[in-house]
């Protein structure tokens, strides 16, 4: 008699719930991490079914939420990689997948914890959390929001494997007066500063005479780095330089 072992898939649809709105139409010069950019803005926008305001009541009481959401640029790639080269550790050691934070995943899921700056519930979207500190891409689809619960999500006695031995660098940014004093919008400055000073370019990037072009705020913002120095070079709106 032959056995037959019969498996069971069970498998959940999810739909995004909210998006959330950035200054960032690309990946280039998205924060790696949550927070690390606190000056950034966003507004998270919820979808028409799910915009009653009594879903957020209770949520003005937290200071921080922690967002579910998908990495949604990366739809045209098709499989998961077992391992994957940080940028952190240089692009040249792989890790396994499950030991980093990379979109490159099964389900390609991403997970941050953002500062609400405010929640307005009338707003002609419907209720609208504004939150500061976000790593996503503008437009990207929110999957869940959860409130941060300190004594349950924080650990400082955690352990982060090759983490605990990386400094997070930092870049000087000189933003000359004559470019800065014609920002269409200088109130985005300290934000823009922010993402600078993490070095939004490739990790394994180290030439002081190419010039990158960041898409931020709908402005092209152009800067070269030289040691730990980033220079911002240009400011250009509407393919018009300013």
């Amino acid at each position: 008699m032959k056995l037959v072992k019969l498996l069971y898939f069970w498998t959940m649809e999810i739909r995004p719930i909210a998006y959330i709105r950035t200054e960032f139409p690309e990946k280039f010069g998205v924060p790696r991490q949550s927070g690390l950019a606190k000056g950034l803005r966003g507004r998270i926008v919820l979808e028409p079914e799910y915009r009653n305001p009594d879903a957020l009541r209770g949520l003005e009481g937290f200071s921080h939420i922690w967002l579910i959401w998908e990495f949604s640029a990366n739809r045209s790639i098709n499989s998961w990689q077992p391992t994957v080269r940080p940028p952190r550790l240089g692009g040249n050691a792989h890790i396994g997948v499950f030991a980093t934070r990379s979109p490159f995943r099964p389900n390609p899921l991403g997970l941050s914890c953002v500062k609400i700056e405010g929640i307005e519930l009338s707003s002609e979207e419907g209720p609208v959390i504004t939150v500061r500190g976000a790593d996503l891409m503008d437009g990207t689809p929110i999957y869940d929001i959860k409130p941060y619960i300190k004594y349950a999500d924080s650990r400082p006695e955690a352990v982060c494997g090759y983490v605990d031995n990386l400094e997070e660098r930092s870049l000087k940014v000189i933003f000359p007066p004559e470019l800065s004093s014609q920002m269409p919008d200088r109130s985005v400055i300290p934000a823009l500063m922010d993402v600078l000073r993490l070095d939004p370019r490739p990790s394994y990037h180290d030439d002081p005479h190419r010039i990158y072009g960041l898409s931020f705020c709908g402005l092209n913002v152009r800067f070269r780095v030289e040691a730990d120095v980033l220079t911002i070079t240009a400011i250009e709106r509407d393919d018009c330089r300013i």
